[in-house]
């Protein structure tokens, strides 16, 4: 080999192994950065005597990683260690970390994202167009973390104009737990509350350490008490059908059988359906697609 030749090819591989030790220092203060964020109550420990540093310390962090804490100590120090998808999704799990937050970790340590890959769900045409057939029947398509997919315009005509929210907080159960109106538009909210959250429960417990699933959990725990009272429970329920009246500021009482239904065999996706269950409320949705919606309002800031 002639000095010529080697030389840039020495250069290439030294130019990488400082890249690498770069991104491994990043990866650790980040990871630091966001385990000191965390409180021992945040993930359901004791908080213990006076803390001399914020967050979780190391050897709790590593126990509820299930990684050793040498090893974990290792990562936060920017050491040439060798880091597997599993184990930076069982750290982010704990971490807390918005979807955002996840991509960087799995950036920095070069490894691609095992959720990531999985394709996002996409309503059809001819499932819109079964919505749109469904009308005036208030009728709409939730995915696996209950974000709002699709709908027809009798739903939006029945709760309001979700739609204008930005994508994140067009959710049922944001909507139901941190829209004022909810609690006068639907009868006897605080009775659908616990339910509702119990069948939240169960869903997500085939889904734990996604980070959408965490940050919507974060969310409503931080900006609702009654979301927080009915989770702190501990109670699970399935899907079954729901008898739900909405009184409706422009027509009056409306009284429905919510029926739930499965699109696939995944349960990425689920329709609902509301049925009428007497003539009168039969008989005034007719309008429902044609109404002006109400403005929902914007989400909280803090």
């Amino acid at each position: 080999m002639t000095p010529t030749t080697a030389a840039p090819l020495e250069f290439r591989a030294a130019t990488s192994r400082e890249r690498s030790t770069e991104l491994r220092r990043a990866l650790g203060e980040f990871i630091r950065s966001r385990r000191e964020r965390i409180t021992p109550e945040m993930v359901g420990m004791p908080p213990g005597p006076r803390r001399r540093t914020p967050g979780l310390r190391r050897e709790e962090m590593a126990l509820l990683s299930g990684i050793g804490i040498t090893w974990y100590t290792w990562l936060e120090q920017g050491r040439s260690i060798n880091v597997s998808a599993q184990v930076l999704g069982s750290i982010a799990r704990v971490l807390q970390l918005s979807s955002s937050e996840r991509s960087h970790i799995f950036s920095l340590a070069e490894l691609p994202d095992p959720e990531q890959s999985k394709p996002a769900p996409e309503v059809s045409a001819a499932l819109q167009a079964t919505l749109d057939q469904l009308s005036p029947f208030p009728a709409y398509i939730v995915g696996k973390h209950w974000n709002v997919l699709a709908s027809n315009k009798a739903h939006v005509g029945l709760v309001g104009n979700y739609w204008a929210l930005p994508h994140e907080f067009r959710n049922t159960l944001w909507l139901f737990f941190i829209d004022p109106q909810w609690r006068t538009l639907v009868e006897n909210w605080d009775e659908h509350a616990g339910p509702l959250v119990s069948k939240f429960r169960a869903a997500m417990a085939n889904n734990i350490g996604e980070p959408q699933w965490n940050q919507l959990l974060t969310m409503l725990q931080h900006h609702s008490p009654e979301f927080r009272e009915h989770w702190n429970r501990q109670e699970v329920s399935a899907f079954d059908s729901v008898m739900k009246n909405f009184n409706h500021p422009q027509l009056g009482k409306l009284r429905f059988e919510a029926q739930n239904l499965w699109l696939g065999d995944r349960h990425d996706m689920r329709m609902a359906v509301h049925v009428p269950r007497d003539d009168e409320t039969l008989e005034r949705i007719g309008e429902l697609p044609t109404l002006t919606p109400r403005a929902v309002p914007d989400p909280p800031t803090k």
